[in-house]
């Protein structure tokens, strides 16, 4: 589904992430961890486009995303779940999942600022997708509030509907448990989990080892912006080289 082959990325000089290499199997849900500043959200970044590559090449299903927009991204198949609560204020959380599925949407700008028929049925067919979605992550009843006034926790299942709404075949997931409270982390992991059940690509990038490891086929470790480790959650864990990054080096 994804590949990362030679990927490097400085800043003055600084390399935030140097020559990471990763691939993603269909149908997989794989971890990225690491200490704070080990390069997670740059190489985040990089994949989804927000940042472009000094090095290396980053292709999904074979197509190469080097010189991809990251909405042409998006039109291949990957959603995003960003870090912070990215929220369109003044409409309603329908309206806010409907964004998720722009470029699903089969008339042009001509159609719609005519509102043409077809514009209408393209508009219809969103809405009924965004509350699919939002029945999925268990907002459905609030469809129709304003999405200014959810608390944190249902602002990210939202963003979560929002990024299904674009019916994506890699997901990909920044931070999504940073700053929830218990209730909250355990009631996305469970969606987590069901998405990876009905076979969504995921990629999941998070500090918190235990909430990886509970959902991950796989996982990449990185620090000091390379990779350290590779393997299942088990082999992850007993990596003398990861203990070391997280806790330091005993000795």
């Amino acid at each position: 589904m994804l590949t990362v082959d030679g990927v490097s990325r400085s800043f003055g000089g600084v390399y935030a992430v140097r020559d990471v290499s990763l691939d993603i199997a269909d149908g997989e849900a794989r971890g990225i961890i690491g200490p704070n500043g080990a390069g997670k959200s740059t190489l985040f970044n990089l994949i989804t486009g927000h940042l472009p590559a000094d090095h290396g090449t980053i292709s999904m299903r074979s197509t190469p995303l080097n010189r991809l927009a990251p909405h042409r991204r998006a039109g291949l198949g990957m959603s995003i779940v960003f870090q912070g609560a990215r929220v369109f204020r003044g409409m309603t959380v329908r309206e806010n999942v409907m964004v998720g599925a722009h470029t699903r949407g089969r008339t042009g700008f001509a159609a719609a600022a005519l509102r043409l028929p077809p514009h209408r049925r393209d508009e219809r067919e969103i809405a009924r997708r965004a509350d699919e979605a939002l029945a999925r992550v268990g907002l459905g009843a609030w469809a129709g509030h304003q999405a200014g006034l959810l608390p944190l926790g249902q602002q990210r299942s939202m963003q979560v509907a929002r990024a299904l709404c674009a019916q994506p075949s890699l997901l990909l997931l920044d931070e999504p448990a940073s700053g929830l409270r218990a209730a909250e982390r355990e009631a996305l992991a469970v969606l987590i989990e069901e998405l990876k059940a009905d076979g969504l690509t995921i990629m999941l990038i998070e500090h918190d080892v235990a909430f990886v490891t509970r959902l991950a086929d796989r996982i990449t470790v990185l620090d000091l912006g390379r990779v350290i480790a590779e393997g299942t959650p088990g082999e992850v864990r007993a990596d003398p080289l990861v203990v070391s990054a997280y806790l330091g080096d005993a000795s």
